[in-house]
């Protein structure tokens, strides 16, 4: 039997486009050699990256694939408008978004899931914490990188110690506002017991609007919504009003969804329409008294080896979201 593919030259050319206008050469086909796997890497070991196809049936099958190809398109779409971005006013160069959040509520996980969106494969620089405690203890700011050699976008990613509801433990309050400002150094040595002070040999004394946090993210998993404590959710709205008085945009980040493809139903253009079906959102949209249309969801990257382009468009998805509100902050000034 000959070695011939079963993919039509419509099909083929389609692949083709979608792994970069490649070139694809036929090494192995069940139906001509063994039906094994071992039998399949000896024939494809050292040619060059390879590509599997499984052909499946119709019914669901054929709707995953009808997802996968509209998640890719949509993701290509993103990715094309966020490698463009520029911020709307020439005396900022790039957009500075803070998050703030439980410790173990998936900040750390966020920075890392958008990093290895922009560079195409899975990169985990941040440093992820359990529930219990932190393992983030420096204040840092992350630039994103188009690319193993590409340009750093115009936006950056802030990250600090987790809050926790006693004292004494996690994020000092006193050092949000001076984060807020701007006058926090990148990698500064977080104690929770102790702010900084504008003693400290690196404090940035007169921080300009490029310096400023233009933009907080609140992040929350959205399994443990209703598990906060009141003294969380106070310290929460304590930091709200905080963030208020600067006048700095703010969205709610619900992170953990393990059904996020289920949410959206395939249906990529309804990202955008907020979900007030959903109790869980509602209620903490609330409870932070952030706008239900400045909520959103998304599962991040954690144990996976592999992108997917169903996770890629969601995280741009937020990330766009994030950098509008952003802009909406550089309109309101005066």
């Amino acid at each position: 039997m000959a070695v011939v593919t079963r993919l039509t030259w419509s099909e083929e050319k389609s692949l083709e486009k979608m792994l970069g206008n490649v070139s694809l050469r036929l090494l192995y086909k069940s139906s001509v050699h063994e039906s094994d796997i071992h039998s399949m890497n000896e024939k494809c070991t050292h040619q060059r990256p390879t590509v599997t196809i499984i052909y499946v049936g119709i019914g669901d099958d054929i709707n995953y694939i009808s997802k996968i190809t509209g998640a890719t398109k949509h993701r290509n779409s993103l990715l094309v408008e966020l490698r463009t971005y520029k911020p709307c006013v020439d005396f900022v160069s790039e957009i500075r978004i803070l998050l703030l959040g439980p410790v173990g509520s998936g900040k750390s996980s966020f920075i890392n899931s958008v990093k290895s969106v922009f560079q195409g494969r899975l990169t985990r620089q941040a440093t992820v914490g359990s529930d219990v405690t932190s393992i983030t203890e420096q204040y840092r700011i992350y630039p994103i990188k188009d690319g193993r050699h590409g340009k750093y976008l115009p936006f950056r990613l802030c990250d600090s110690m987790g809050l926790h509801e006693k004292e004494g433990v996690g994020l000092c309050m006193d050092d949000i506002p001076y984060i807020l400002k701007g006058c926090m150094p990148d990698r500064y040595q977080l104690n929770p017991s102790r702010p900084i002070t504008p003693n400290h040999p690196n404090f940035i004394a007169s921080p300009s609007l490029k310096d400023r946090i233009h933009c907080v993210a609140y992040v929350l998993d959205i399994n443990s919504i209703n598990d906060l404590s009141s003294k969380m959710v106070a310290k929460f709205q304590q930091i709200q009003k905080e963030v208020l008085s600067y006048d700095t945009a703010c969205v709610l980040l619900l992170t953990k969804a393990t059904n996020c493809g289920e949410i959206f139903q395939g249906n990529f253009s309804n990202m955008d329409k907020p979900m007030t079906s959903q109790s869980q959102i509602m209620d903490a949209s609330k409870m932070l008294n952030v706008p239900i249309y400045n909520t959103f969801v998304v599962e991040n990257y954690t144990s996976e080896w592999e992108l997917d382009p169903v996770k890629d468009t969601q995280i741009l998805f937020v990330l766009r979201q994030m950098l509008r509100v952003a802009e909406d902050f550089f309109e309101d000034l005066p």
